[in-house]
Formats: C-alpha cells, sequence, structure tokens
C-alpha cells in the first residue's frame, strides 16, 4: 500500500546529502541535479519525480539516484530500500522539427542523442527488479576455478527456471559472491519474463521478521499467500533460521507448495546446510534434495581478473605491480578485494595522479595487515573449531579419546600447523602439553583423510576463512 512511511528519512537523508556538497564547495551541484519531489513509497520502494527527461537522464547517469538511495539505506538499516524515479512531466517542444538540412545542427543531434540515451534509460528502469541489485548479474561475476561450476549452474537455471537444478544452494564463506549469483538469477530471469513469472528476493532474517510480524497482525493468511504463490523464490543466509523452529516450520510448507507448482527456489547459506545446528531434520532433507555447490576464495589469477574487470567498469587504470599487490594480499574473498581496490581508486580520486606501490602499501596497511596470517592465534583458532563442533576449548585441549573430541582437535592441529609457523613441540604446549609426536600424527592423519575426502577439504577452507574473518 503506498503511503509516505519514508518521507522523514528522505528529508533527513537529503539534507545530508546537501551538507556534503556544501563541504565540498560545490552546492551548485546539489541545487542543479537534486532538485525532485516526493510521490509515496510502499515497503521497499520510494518513488520520487523530477520535471523533465533531461534531469532524469542526468540523475541516474552521474550515480546521484544511487546516492540518494545509500543514504536513505544507510539511515534507515533497510538495505533493500530501491528509490524508483519517474518524470512528472515531459518538456513541451518548441517548434515542430523541420527536415531541412539545415536545421540539423550540431545542437540538434546532440539532444537527440540524449533523447535517445533517455529512452534506454527508461527501458532499462522498466526492467529492473525493485528487490534485486541491478549490479549483480551474470556479466559483472568473473567466474574462476573457485566458482565456475556455481557460476555455469546459476546460468542454467536462470536459462530454465523450475526445470534445472531445483532447489539450488550455494554456500561458502562470507564476500564469495553467492548473493551475486542468486541475484543474477533473479535479474535474468525478470529480464526475459518479468511480466510472467512472480519473483521474491529476501533475506532469512527478513523473511523471518515478516513471518513474526504476520503473526502478530493475525495475518498468516497474507503471509502465505505471497510465498507460496511465487514463480521464483530467492532466499539469503538461511543459516539465520537456526533455532527458529515456527520460521522453519513455515519455510517448510512453502517449500513443500512450491515445490507442487514447479517454481525455482535458490537458497545461500555459509556452510553445508547438514552442518548448521537446530535446523529440522526434514527441512534439511528438502533442502539437501536440490544441487548444493560451494564457492571458494578465488586464486591468484581470478583474483587478477576480478580486478582488471573492475577496474574496465570504473574506466580506471592501475600498473601490473598495483594490480599484482592487491592480488597477491588480499585472498580471503572478493569483498576485501573489492574495497583494497575501491580504497586505492579513492585515493586516486582525492589526490589524482598515478599512485606508485609504496603508496598503495600504505594506504593498504590496515586491510592487508587484518587479512595476514601473522596475526592469528592458536586460541582463535581452537575456538571456532571449538564452537563448530560444539564442544569446548577444553575438550579440545583434553585426552579425551571419544570420536566427537579427536576429530575436532586433529582438526584444530591441521589448521594451526597449515596457516601459522608454529611448531609441532609449540603445538603440543598449546593442546593441553601433548608430546610432538602426537602433534604430528593428528596433522598426517588429516593430510591423509583430506586425499580420500574432497569435501573434507572443502570444509577445512571454510574453518580458515572463519577464523580469518575471526579477528
Amino acid at each position: 500500500m503506498a503511503g509516505h512511511i519514508y518521507e522523514e528519512a528522505f528529508n533527513y537523508a537529503m539534507n545530508e546529502i546537501h551538507k556534503d556538497y556544501i563541504s565540498k564547495k560545490d552546492e551548485d551541484t546539489f541545487l542543479l541535479w537534486f532538485n525532485l519531489d516526493y510521490v509515496e513509497d510502499s515497503k521497499d520502494t520510494i518513488t520520487v519525480s523530477v520535471k523533465t527527461e533531461f534531469l532524469s537522464y542526468n540523475m541516474i547517469k552521474n550515480g546521484y539516484i544511487n546516492t540518494i538511495q545509500n543514504k536513505i539505506r544507510e539511515i534507515t538499516g533497510q538495505n533493500n530500500i530501491k528509490i524508483n524515479l519517474i518524470v512528472e512531466s515531459k518538456e513541451e517542444n518548441d517548434s515542430e522539427q523541420s527536415n531541412d538540412d539545415d536545421d540539423f545542427t550540431t545542437e540538434t543531434l546532440t539532444e537527440k542523442k540524449v533523447e535517445k540515451e533517455v529512452e534506454e534509460v527508461k527501458e532499462t528502469l522498466k526492467k529492473k527488479h525493485p528487490l534485486l541489485n541491478e549490479d549483480f548479474t551474470f556479466d559483472s561475476f568473473i567466474p574462476g576455478e573457485n566458482s565456475d561450476y556455481a557460476y555455469k549452474a546459476a546460468v542454467a537455471v536462470a536459462e530454465k527456471p523450475g526445470k534445472k537444478y531445483n532447489p539450488i544452494l550455494f554456500y561458502g564463506g562470507s564476500g564469495l559472491g553467492k548473493t551475486h549469483l542468486m541475484e543474477a538469477i533473479g535479474n535474468y530471469i525478470y529480464q526475459n519474463n518479468s511480466d510472467k513469472l512472480k519473483i521474491c528476493y529476501i533475506s532469512a532474517e527478513n523473511f523471518t521478521n515478516e513471518f513474526t510480524s504476520s503473526l502478530a497482525s493475525k495475518k498468516p493468511n497474507e503471509f502465505k499467500n505471497k510465498y507460496r504463490n511465487l514463480d521464483v523464490l530467492l532466499l539469503d543466509d538461511i543459516h539465520f533460521l537456526s533455532g527458529k523452529e515456527a520460521t522453519q516450520e513455515e519455510l517448510f510448507y512453502t517449500f513443500n507448495a512450491l515445490s507442487d507448482k514447479n517454481a525455482q527456489m535458490v537458497f545461500t547459506c555459509d556452510r553445508p546446510i547438514k552442518e548448521i545446528q537446530k535446523m529440522a531434520d526434514r527441512l534439511v532433507s528438502r533442502l539437501s534434495n536440490g544441487l548444493s555447490i560451494d564457492l571458494q576464495p578465488p586464486n591468484y589469477e581470478t583474483r587478477i581478473a576480478i580486478l582488471q574487470k573492475k577496474l574496465q567498469l570504473h574506466e580506471k587504470e592501475l600498473s601490473s605491480e598495483i594490480i599484482d599487490f592487491i592480488a597477491r594480499n588480499v585472498e580471503t574473498n572478493v569483498r576485501d578485494l573489492e574495497a583494497a581496490l575501491n580504497k586505492v581508486l579513492g585515493y586516486v580520486e582525492l589526490f589524482g595522479g598515478t599512485p606508485d606501490l609504496d603508496t598503495v602499501k600504505n594506504q593498504l596497511k590496515d586491510l592487508v595487515g587484518s587479512n595476514s596470517v601473522e596475526n592469528i592465534s592458536i586460541d582463535i583458532i581452537q575456538k571456532v573449531i571449538a564452537d563448530n563442533y560444539q564442544v569446548s576449548v577444553s575438550d579440545l585441549k583434553s585426552k579425551k579419546r571419544d570420536k566427537k573430541f579427536v576429530i575436532p582437535r586433529q582438526i584444530a592441529i591441521y589448521i594451526a600447523r597449515e596457516i601459522t609457523e608454529i611448531s609441532f613441540t609449540e603445538l603440543g604446549n598449546e593442546f593441553g602439553g601433548k608430546d610432538h609426536t602426537t602433534m604430528m600424527h593428528a596433522y598426517e592423519k588429516v593430510k591423509e583423510n583430506i586425499k580420500l575426502d574432497s569435501s573434507l577439504n572443502n570444509k577445512i577452507n571454510l574453518y580458515i576463512r572463519e577464523i580469518k574473518e575471526h579477528k
């Protein structure tokens, strides 16, 4: 239902943006281009208007609409709010265009070009789904060895929704592209079937909040009708549902309803679904019934390709040695990689010129340092592994021989040896004063098991990412 729920937040956001331009001594830009009116809003869309197509075109082209949208998201904490820009009225033509060659001046041709681009922008806006990030497309995703399988599966799902790989689950650490692929599926389907299919993207947290609100307002049927009649459900971060029994039950019945009508379902999670604690067995069974694919951190070659692609999109250039430095020192995930690049580009934008390697190293010292394994302690490794296996750190250090303690202990020892410089003797002291030969045996045992079970290697890589992000 349309209303003015976000109008106060919108006005506050505009005021803050105005202050930013004043502080940059560029108030004229704000007064010229941020000349719009509040029309109405819905749950996740704010509609504003401008008076001309020319204003609309330039506000979109120059990123001013994104500036407003991001500021409102920052203020409200609602990351799915979108700005819908409409034109209040078309400009009147002063006179009819003549066919005489003398009338086709450079100015007229420029105006024609702008008008054509405006129409293209309008067409793009028509195809923009209000809940999806338009930047998350297959074209902007750079697949590598770490994500090629997931990428190809996502494309297959987008091309034939409900007919291939249904449901599909992408899992892995943060910043590896799970949400990007999920929304790329949604954007592709919407671009090709916008008038035919009902598509919904929502985080598991918002799904839970909406379900809880429907119970509180005694309108559960509205919630059920909304989600059980979808053609495409994109549910992000389902690990959030851990321990939420009522929401899990609702998702179970929603899953069944959508499955019966061959609706496409896409899920993301931070780990294999069977490893999520306090998740109903029957829901785990449903979610495991389709295709589950893990995304790993990108390798060096893929990181280089990602950086080059981002530079191309920004129409910027950096030296090969700077690109190499970023790619070699930011290994955790794509998000951190982009953050490092954006920091360098921000420096270039503010100070101009081409930065040298020493300048870049100085700018990225905090980010690069935070991703360094040099700062990882054995305490963090033990805590992360203990939490994942639901045992205590003291259990890892004990001499208990039960399988539920031995396996996580060996994995913790293996990871500690792999990502730190600690010796087996020192490692023994950290694990309850054990002999160095015991540490060596535990390390070799896991190393051998990895050769026999590739899923164990994937699991360990997940733990390592969590350890690095824990700091």
